[in-house]
């Protein structure tokens, strides 16, 4: 399964970052280009513990066992998956490239992560190699999203 701590991995994110214009168009999903690239900055930023938020009370029910079904194997997150409120970005207008150049730069910081203590909301402490699987497919989900 491919995992964010992989170089090679990074890379290939980072190319398909650059692939995205102001034309770039969601197949699914109500986010426009500049805001899922907003989004993914602020995702990222997150799991680096720059932003910490808590977990939801139902993620403490199900969180693990959902992990775990999300994480078996190397299929891509569902479409129209929900979000965590704090990461939604409400304004539909901004800078695309500066936002992806801070994402590319996320995303390479990505490589010396340090966060024991991650909670996710929903899927609550995770380790690092999970965080790496689920930063990948993260990624991916919204970069096919745009067809990139």
């Amino acid at each position: 399964m491919k995992t964010i701590f992989d170089k090679a991995t990074r890379d290939e994110l980072i190319a398909r970052i650059n692939t995205l214009n102001e034309n770039s168009t969601a197949q699914w999903g109500k986010m426009n280009v500049y805001q899922m690239a907003k989004h993914s900055t602020l995702w990222v930023e997150w799991v680096l513990g720059k932003e910490k938020y808590r977990q939801a009370f139902i993620g403490r029910l199900f969180g693990k066992m959902a992990l775990k079904g999300v994480l078996k194997d190397e299929n891509p997150l569902r479409r129209n998956t929900p979000t965590l409120a704090e990461l939604k970005v409400q304004e539909s207008n901004g800078d695309l490239g500066s936002e992806k150049k801070k994402w590319a730069a996320l995303i390479d910081e990505l490589a010396h992560f340090s966060n024991p203590g991650f909670v996710h909301t929903f899927f609550g402490r995770m380790t690092k190699e999970q965080v790496g699987y689920m930063a990948y497919k993260h990624m991916d989900h919204h970069l096919r999203q745009f067809n990139s």
